[in-house]
């Protein structure tokens, strides 16, 4: 028992010692944010959601007249400029959510997709002055299909893309963090 306890002491001190430590939340350079997006992107939620969990950066809530979304794959209509008062503006120019046939078997039948979101975002200030230009950021995840499981197939396929989304704003999120000066 003493020395597991030694060891856990020891392990701690040794980490302690070489200047390591979680990963903490980012220190941002401004203290308001206009988060320009539709009411109904998902991930526009999570990032106001997750920018407010902090509770030193105020999230400041246009309202937007969406645009005709291009067609293809499944898109969330493009947000348009708003002038409202904040430090910055987080554009979220498209969103879109893509679905890949990758393999087939022999008989031609669908057995693996590959998920893809995709968004594209830029960041400046009010006076129209870009911190972040024009930027695309990409998640993907491969996904078996077998017709024996589709339910189930189709609560995976939520899932993935819940996952994506999470790790695009967490992207995004040490993206604004970088940002050092207005």
């Amino acid at each position: 028992m003493k020395r597991r306890l030694l060891l856990a002491a020891t392990v701690a001190a040794t980490l302690a010692g070489c200047g390591f430590q979680l990963r903490q939340a980012p220190e941002f350079a401004f203290d308001t944010i206009v988060i320009n997006a539709p009411q109904t992107s998902p991930l526009a939620a999570e990032l106001r959601k997750t920018l407010q969990r902090d509770g030193k950066v105020r999230v400041v809530t246009g309202t937007l007249a969406p645009a005709t979304p291009p067609s293809g794959a499944a898109t969330t209509p493009v947000a348009q400029p708003v002038v409202v008062p904040g430090q910055v503006i987080f554009d979220l120019l498209q969103e879109q959510r893509e679905k890949v046939v990758v393999g087939l078997n022999a008989s031609g039948q669908v057995r693996e997709y590959q998920l893809r979101s995709r968004i594209h975002f830029r960041v400046r200030t009010p006076q129209a002055r870009e911190l972040i230009p024009d930027t695309e950021l990409l998640q993907q995840r491969d996904i078996s299909f077998s017709e024996t499981a589709v339910l189930a197939k189709e609560s995976e396929e939520v899932l993935l893309y819940r996952d994506m989304q999470t790790d695009l704003v967490q992207q995004l999120m040490r993206r604004l963090g970088a940002l050092k000066a207005l």
